[in-house]
C-alpha cells in the first residue's frame, strides 16, 4: 500500500508543476512557425498549452485563440490567406462557409464566381469568362455574403441567378456596382450563343435553298419566323425590333417581383449588330 503524500510534498510537486509551466510559458512566447499554407504564425500569448493566442505576421497581423498542439501541427488558417484560385480568401466576421456540414449559398455561389472568373479548366469551356475578374471587395467571402443578404430575393418556383452585365452591358466585372439578381426567364433572354451563331448577325440565318437571309426569335425555345430579306443587315433589323420589345414585355411581366434598376436596364437595352 502506497502511502499519502504529505502536504509539503504536494506542495513541492506544485511549485515544480508552476515553474515548468512558467518555463514553456516564456520559451514559447514569440516563437515562430508556418502554418500549412505557409503562412507565418507567432504565439503572442501563451497561458496553458490549451489556451494559447497567434497572431499571423502579414499586413492584417490576425490574432486567434487556439492550443498549442494545432500550433505545432500548422493547422491553423489564415482567414485572409488567398486559398480560393489564388485570389479569394475567407475574412473574418460572422459569415460562415457551411452551417451543419452543408455550404451555404453564400459560399457556393461565391466560389462558382471566383470559378467563373479564374479557373482554367472552366476558361476551356467558357471562353467567354477568360477576361472577367472579381472586383478587390468581393475577393473578401465577407463583403459578398453581406451584400447577398442584402440583395437577394426570391421568386416562387423561378431560379435566380447572379448577372453581371444586363445593367452595363459588355462588363467583365463582378462588383456590387455592376450585379444583380435576375430570375432565369429574365437572365436566358440576353444569353448571345455566339459559339453557335455561324458567320451571320445575331438572330439571322442564311436559307441556301431560296438564297436568302431570314430572321428570327427564340422565345419559350421555340423559334419564330420574323421573314425573310435580302441582305443580312434588313434581317438583323427586323430581329433587334422583335428581341428589343420581347425584353420590355418580359420586364413588365416581372415588374413587381426584380429590382427597379433591373428592370430599368431591360427597358434601355439595345441590340447590337455586333452582339
Amino acid at each position: 500500500m502506497i502511502a499519502p503524500l504529505e502536504g509539503s510534498t504536494i506542495a513541492f510537486f506544485i511549485y515544480k508543476e508552476n515553474i515548468l509551466n512558467n518555463s514553456k510559458q516564456i520559451n514559447r512566447i514569440k516563437k515562430e512557425k508556418l502554418n500549412n499554407d505557409g503562412c507565418l504564425m507567432r504565439i503572442i500569448e501563451y497561458n496553458k498549452s490549451n489556451n494559447i493566442i497567434i497572431e499571423f505576421q502579414d499586413e492584417h497581423k490576425t490574432q486567434i485563440s487556439t492550443t498549442y498542439q494545432c500550433f505545432k501541427n500548422g493547422t491553423i488558417r489564415n482567414p485572409y490567406f488567398k486559398s480560393i484560385y489564388g485570389k479569394g480568401y475567407l475574412g473574418q466576421n460572422e459569415y460562415k462557409t457551411k452551417i451543419k456540414h452543408k455550404k451555404t449559398i453564400q459560399y457556393s455561389l461565391w466560389t462558382s464566381m471566383l470559378s467563373r472568373c479564374y479557373n482554367k479548366n472552366f476558361h476551356k469551356k467558357c471562353i467567354t469568362y477568360i477576361e472577367c475578374n472579381v472586383c478587390e471587395e468581393w475577393l473578401n467571402f465577407q463583403n459578398f455574403a453581406k451584400w447577398f443578404d442584402e440583395n437577394y430575393y426570391e421568386i416562387t418556383g423561378e431560379e435566380i441567378h447572379l448577372d453581371k452585365d444586363i445593367l452595363f452591358k459588355g462588363n467583365k466585372i463582378y462588383s456590387p456596382e455592376t450585379c444583380v439578381f435576375v430570375p432565369k426567364k429574365i437572365n436566358i433572354l440576353f444569353n448571345k450563343r455566339q459559339n453557335k451563331r455561324g458567320n451571320y448577325p445575331i438572330g439571322v440565318a442564311f436559307r441556301k435553298d431560296i438564297h436568302i437571309y431570314m430572321s428570327y426569335i427564340k422565345i419559350n425555345n421555340k423559334t419564330k419566323n420574323l421573314g425573310y430579306y435580302n441582305t443580312p443587315e434588313e434581317a438583323f433589323q427586323a430581329y433587334k425590333t422583335a428581341k428589343e420589345n420581347h425584353i420590355k414585355q418580359v420586364a413588365d411581366e416581372y415588374k413587381d417581383k426584380i429590382p427597379q434598376r433591373l428592370y430599368d436596364a431591360m427597358y434601355r437595352y439595345k441590340v447590337e449588330i455586333t452582339d
